[in-house]
């Protein structure tokens, strides 16, 4: 695409619905709520005249994520963050066949004719907490530039873990290697033999891989684009300019 072109990104996930007791001796008081972490995010994006970007809760993409290419074809990057499989997965009404098209394998598709896609990291992303995510063995798998571990891939910081970058890449311009923030923790993965390794976190764990599938560019960013992992990270000075040069590389803006 051109480098005038407003570049329409789909950001999916980043919520949850809150439910819960406050228990006052003999009397319990139930609450409930809302919360979106994706506003970090969606803040930073803001002052980029390039980018549209539209975000789908969870408890929404579970009613109304594209079912069709046509759908899917109406933006060029589809950022998943902390939104299991199953979410992608199934439809509302799940007591009829076929259900529906496979989600999974029409993202696999919109990837290959040229559309982009990055998975972030999280308790619900690539496998996850408990392993519930569960992507591996799944279309994104066969798309992102990483393999996933069979079991819950979590690896907790709580003394915080600084990244290394290894790499210098476009996705990065301007942005000083030794700057980065300490994250407090991250999804293990492994990265395919085709793909970029841009930065390490931990014990030479991928944090940064990118890669192609198709036509299509895809990235795989092992930590959280928000709170709780991301708590420095979505306060850095930088956060702002690395999302949009992120977004700029996964369209393939000139």
């Amino acid at each position: 695409m051109s480098a005038q072109e407003k570049v329409k990104v789909l950001l999916v996930g980043e919520t949850w619905i809150v439910s819960k007791f406050h228990i006052k001796g003999f009397d319990v008081v139930p609450l409930g709520g809302f919360e979106d972490f994706a506003t970090w995010f969606k803040d930073a994006l803001k002052p980029f005249s390039d980018v549209e970007l539209t975000h789908m809760p969870n408890h929404i993409a579970l009613t109304l994520f594209p079912d069709s290419l046509a759908e899917l074809r109406k933006y060029q990057v589809i950022i998943l963050s902390d939104v299991g499989r199953n979410t992608l997965t199934f439809y509302p009404d799940m007591f009829k066949v076929p259900m529906g098209p496979d989600k999974l394998k029409l993202i696999q598709e919109f990837v290959k004719e040229g559309g982009s896609l990055a998975m972030c990291g999280g308790w619900m992303s690539f496998q996850g907490f408990r392993s519930m995510a569960n992507y591996h063995n799944s279309p994104m798998e066969e798309i992102l530039p990483v393999l996933l571990y069979e079991g819950d891939d979590r690896m907790e910081s709580t003394e915080g873990i600084k990244p290394k970058i290894i790499k210098d890449h476009p996705i990065l311009e301007g942005i000083p290697g030794t700057e980065w923030p300490a994250f407090l923790g991250y999804n293990r993965l492994m990265v395919k033999e085709d793909a970029q390794l841009i930065a390490t976190i931990g014990n030479n764990d991928v944090f940064i891989a990118l890669g192609g599938h198709g036509k299509g560019r895809t990235m795989a960013f092992a930590s959280d684009l928000a709170p709780h992992w991301g708590c420095d990270f979505v306060r850095w000075q930088h956060y702002p300019t690395f999302w949009h040069q992120s977004i700029r590389w996964l369209a393939q803006v000139d």
